[in-house]
């Protein structure tokens, strides 16, 4: 029972340690490119969600007083 278990985890390794081998790590400046992308769509996307929060806001306290 011990021998089967460990015989499980002998290839479950074996196995990641293959996956591992197959990825393909992009380089720096493409890295770099991407990061940046990222970045930019998250500002774009936090401004677009601040300024409805801010006409939500401002109808909500319209209404309320």
């Amino acid at each position: 029972m011990g021998e089967a278990n460990t015989t499980k985890k002998t290839n479950f390794f074996k196995g990641l340690k293959s996956e591992f081998k197959k990825i393909v790590w992009p380089s720096f400046p493409i890295l770099m490119k991407q990061t940046g992308i990222v970045i930019a769509v998250s500002l774009v996307v936090g401004g677009i969600i601040a300024g409805i929060d801010t006409i939500f806001g401002a109808i909500v306290r319209f209404l309320l007083l």
